[in-house]
């Protein structure tokens, strides 16, 4: 419990009248704090904080490498940024030995400070020194974590940029005749055999490394800790995330296993409008990043770059490309979608090339001045023409249908039709690719007078739907015909449940198997009601852990 006396050891607080520090005594909190243990996350709401006794660390993460900015001792405040700019915490502050900390709320702050002047001036000139000190952060020259020499053609180079973009590690790409080479790579510059050629930011060099390898490399988990998990998540999406999250918090050990990067398709979308809590849209990148770092701030493992090669349902083992396996007592299928593909003439060898499935926002940079086209009518094809618009000279959606209305969210038609840049082929289809090395044209068809005409293209990106890729699953869980996992009452119509209980709503034919997201079977396709689903899922998996105790 605070006392005045605690209090007035803080010089901030020195001088206020005691009828003040009693008030402050009574709404403020006394946190005890073990070593390692939080007072606030970055990202946290503003608050002011007081050290009374203990350490605190001051630390920021910079793309993804944790740093030690500083440390608060007793009698030292923090929080006086966010309340000087009622912006969120920039950093964290984490006990580096058992510690205790007084925090005033927001509103008892500003309370305070209106009545007592002196308290708002001085609170106001450390704000400006640490604001100063954020500055002189910023300005320093970001370093790479990994430099990259490869022909922008090369598949094998596409691949690897596209990996460490989704996962968000920053990266320089060079080209192996770009001029600047020879300055930018110490040593020996890498042969053409050699790219695509990587450096490390501990100068390590990697020659066409697989990407589980540089994974490995740059600190990613690709291992499980423990043989065995309550709940193992298959799909690092929107809804898998979700799953993470509220399974971690709710004490069950929880894996999530991804074979590329987390954030699933979502991750790929440019802006994601009408996501609840973000007024002015969030990127998909974001939101797979923020919640990455709830799930394992919460405790659960996110493996990258594993995909599972088999289930046994009958003893809940996991079987994972490379031989490992581990046991679930629930198993959550959260795997999403793939993109269909398109069987044109030149696709499949320009893949990576030019022609990309999805929106590989890795590419845009290489878009400047260049004409792109795009197929697909729906809204990622949308949001993904709004993204490009910002790159090349010009983009092209070709639909095949009569009207984008018809597939795509009223405000992506809005701001398409404001971007000068953009432009929409109503009945229309690509019918070929050209190019030797790369694509450099495309055929487009007109399908009602017939005419094929041939288009300059810098960049062809495809959005026609997507398929549940599911054939991999044991035949115990019931699907439809296009691979879309039945869950609740549709395993229930299709004859194919024998428990005596009823499934739960996103149980699958198998109890204990539940599906989310867009790999189970339902008509609603968006990133809230992944979301959703993934929250339900964990609910269910507490209740069948229960009832059945597995």
């Amino acid at each position: 419990m605070l006392t005045i006396d605690d209090i007035r050891a803080v010089p901030l607080f020195s001088a206020l009248p005691d009828i003040v520090l009693e008030n402050l005594a009574h709404t403020s909190a006394d946190l005890h704090l073990c070593a390692g243990e939080f007072a606030v996350h970055e990202g946290g709401e503003r608050a002011l904080y007081a050290v009374l006794a203990g350490k605190m660390e001051v630390i920021k993460t910079f793309d993804g490498i944790e740093r030690t900015l500083g440390w608060r001792l007793p009698g030292t405040i923090f929080g006086e940024v966010p309340l000087a700019l009622s912006s969120p915490f920039p950093g964290a502050y984490r006990a580096a030995e058992p510690s205790r900390v007084m925090r005033v709320d927001a509103p008892q702050y500003y309370a305070l400070a209106a009545a007592s002047p002196d308290v708002a001036f001085r609170m106001g000139a450390l704000a400006r020194e640490r604001i100063g000190g954020l500055q002189s952060l910023s300005a320093e020259p970001p370093k790479a974590r990994v430099s990259i020499v490869g022909n922008r053609w090369d598949n094998a180079c596409t691949l690897l940029r596209q990996f460490l973009a989704r996962n968000q590690i920053s990266h320089d790409w060079m080209a192996p005749d770009a001029p600047e080479l020879a300055a930018r790579w110490p040593g020996t510059c890498p042969s053409e055999a050699e790219c695509p050629a990587l450096r490390l930011v501990d100068g390590t060099v990697l020659s066409r490394p697989a990407t589980r390898e540089l994974a490995e490399r740059l600190g990613l988990q690709t291992q499980p800790q423990l043989a065995g998990y309550d709940t193992v998540i298959i799909g690092g999406g929107p809804a898998g995330l979700a799953a993470a999250v509220y399974g971690a918090s709710e004490g069950l050990r929880t894996l999530v296993l991804e074979r590329e990067a987390p954030g699933g398709q979502a991750g790929t979308s440019s802006r994601i409008e009408n996501y609840l809590g973000f007024p002015n849209g969030v990127s998909g990148d974001e939101l797979a990043s923020r919640a990455l770092q709830q799930a394992r701030r919460l405790g659960a493992e996110i493996l990258v770059t594993r995909s599972v090669e088999r289930i046994d349902v009958q003893t809940r083992q996991i079987h994972l490309d490379g031989g490992d396996a581990v046991r679930a007592r629930t198993i959550i299928l959260a795997t999403g979608v793939t993109w269909r593909r398109l069987a044109i003439d030149g696709f499949d060898r320009l893949i990576g090339k030019g022609i990309y499935y999805g929106a590989a926002r890795s590419e845009a940079s290489a878009t400047h001045g260049l004409d792109v086209h795009l197929i697909g009518g729906g809204n990622s094809a949308g949001q993904a023409a709004l993204f490009f618009a910002n790159h090349a000279r010009s983009v092209t959606l070709v639909v095949r249908g009569d009207s984008l209305e018809k597939g795509m969210s009223r405000y992506l038609v809005e701001q398409l039709a404001g971007k000068s840049n953009v432009a929409v082929r109503l009945r229309s289809e690509v019918v070929g690719a050209q190019g030797d090395t790369h694509l450099t044209a495309i055929d487009i068809r007109d399908s009602t007078s017939g005419e094929v005409s041939r288009h300059d293209c810098g960049g062809l990106f495809v959005f026609i739907g997507a398929d549940a890729q599911t054939e991999w699953l044991p035949p115990e869980i019931a699907r439809d015909g296009r691979g879309y996992v039945l869950t609740g009452d549709d395993v229930v119509r299709a004859g194919s449940w024998s428990h005596q209980r009823d499934p739960y709503l996103l149980e699958s034919s198998v109890p204990g198997v539940f599906a989310c997201g867009d790999v189970r079977l339902s008509p609603v396709k968006r990133v809230a009601s992944a979301v959703g689903e993934g929250s339900m899922a964990i609910a269910f998996a507490h209740r069948y852990l229960q009832s059945d105790g597995a």
